[in-house]
């Protein structure tokens, strides 16, 4: 935790209390709360004003929130309550604008198939978040002869149609983004980095084959300017070419238009008893042990109920066999983790279709925490009231025991305890 009074490491050296400098903890807690909740929402507004959207309402909080949480302001704990929740409405304003702005460019998605093998030939893999990133590639490299590849939260791209028809979009190569130093060491061809989930290589790897855009930054590798990808064109070009290895298939591009297309027959199975459940399980992964958790809990959940899921949590089980009901899959990959705003309209539309709130729903949601985006998007699920959602594998360490127990007072918010206890307390 950092103490903005003394502008040092709470509990550090320099700081004259453990925490905050004689301010109250749980107000320090709730300030950094917000700060990262902040820094999920401008990760979304830069992408969607890269795409040409922008929301003045977004910038103005914004603001006006990072005064607040900087500056000293003597707001008490209920106040500062009210700011955060604020948040996460503002997110969830941020990613509808994010939502649109690639639906307005690249077209609604579509549920497809992604084979995660490679193709004979020279072949870049693209990780991140960033569409236009991918988009710009593939316009670059049409005729070219090499194969582009999506790595972690860039699976998602395969779903949109403007993305889709670039014959040369060949398939999903590796899984979340803590295994990059494995696998982009074991992947032959060029690495390009659209956003900041990215590793600093081993010494002796891939880093002259690592380029980054945009924000994103290595120490060492090559940065793209303008996307003006024809370093990284050449660079995978001069490569050993990939194997041809045809790898198993996994479904994507489950938007909330998509899903909702099969409203009408998921009501009819929910009415007829054949679908007894929803769970919504995803998240931001990491490499922390207990993060089995969210394999054991998907593997555990009744062949009568339909999973959920979006952000690169997914890769935890996303090549595993759930099947369908009546030709309904049981895993249903909505997307990344800035599409947690198509969950949260299914559900939203399953509520208006049962005459319901969400809270009424056969709906379970477990989440695994990591980092800022994550805390806007439980911010966005608590400031709509939704209750009972599960976070794991460990509360992060910016939230006071006093903090957690208001919203586990307010929103029954929960720590996951075992995959099977957890499940039979969801089902009852």
């Amino acid at each position: 935790m950092f103490c903005y009074q003394c502008e040092q490491t709470a509990g550090g050296s320099g700081c004259t209390r453990s925490g905050v400098c004689g301010k109250n903890e749980d107000i320090q807690s709730l300030q950094d709360i917000l700060l990262f909740g902040l820094k999920g929402i401008a990760a979304y507004a830069f992408h969607a004003r890269e795409l040409g959207a922008r929301d003045e309402a977004v910038d103005a909080f914004m603001h006006e929130a990072l005064f607040k949480t900087v500056t000293n302001v003597s707001f008490n704990l209920d106040q500062y309550l009210r700011i955060v929740l604020e948040c996460g409405q503002i997110n969830l304003k941020t990613m509808e604008l994010l939502d649109k702005a690639h639906t307005q460019r690249f077209g609604n998605p579509v549920p497809v198939s992604v084979d995660t093998g490679t193709k004979a030939g020279p072949g870049i893999l693209v990780t991140g978040h960033d569409l236009l990133d991918l988009y710009e590639l593939l316009k670059q490299t049409e005729g070219e002869g090499i194969n582009i590849y999506t790595h972690s939260e860039m699976l998602p791209a395969h779903g949109y149609p403007q993305l889709k028809k670039f014959k040369h979009l060949a398939g999903n190569y590796g899984g979340a983004w803590q295994e990059q130093k494995k696998e982009f060491k074991e992947f032959n061809g060029a690495i390009l980095a659209t956003t900041n989930c990215v590793l600093i290589p081993p010494e002796g790897t891939y880093l002259d084959r690592l380029f980054t855009t945009g924000i994103t930054g290595i120490p060492g590798a090559t940065h793209i300017q303008n996307r003006d990808f024809r370093p990284l064109i050449e660079k995978a070009k001069s490569l050993p070419s990939l194997s041809d290895a045809p790898g198993q298939e996994i479904m994507t591009g489950f938007h909330h238009t998509a899903i909702l297309g099969l409203a009408d027959k998921i009501v009819n199975l929910v009415k007829a008893g054949k679908i007894k459940r929803f769970f919504l399980i995803g998240g931001c992964d990491g490499a922390k042990p207990g993060r089995n958790y969210y394999t054991e809990f998907a593997e555990l959940v009744p062949k009568d109920c339909i999973i959920l899921t979006l952000a690169c949590g997914k890769y935890r089980f996303n090549k595993l066999d759930f099947g369908n009901i009546d030709g309904v899959p049981r895993l249903i990959d909505i997307g990344q983790c800035n599409n947690a705003y198509s969950a949260i309209q299914v559900a939203l539309a399953l509520g208006k279709v049962f005459n319901c709130g969400v809270n009424e729903l056969p709906l379970s949601i477990v989440l695994s925490w990591f980092e800022q985006k994550a805390v806007a998007i439980l911010l966005t699920l608590l400031s709509l009231d939704i209750k009972g959602i599960r976070i794991g594998p460990t509360p992060p360490a910016f939230i006071t025991p006093n903090i957690f127990k208001v919203l586990q007072e307010k929103y029954d918010l929960k720590l996951i305890t075992s995959p099977d206890q957890d499940l039979a307390e969801m089902l009852k």
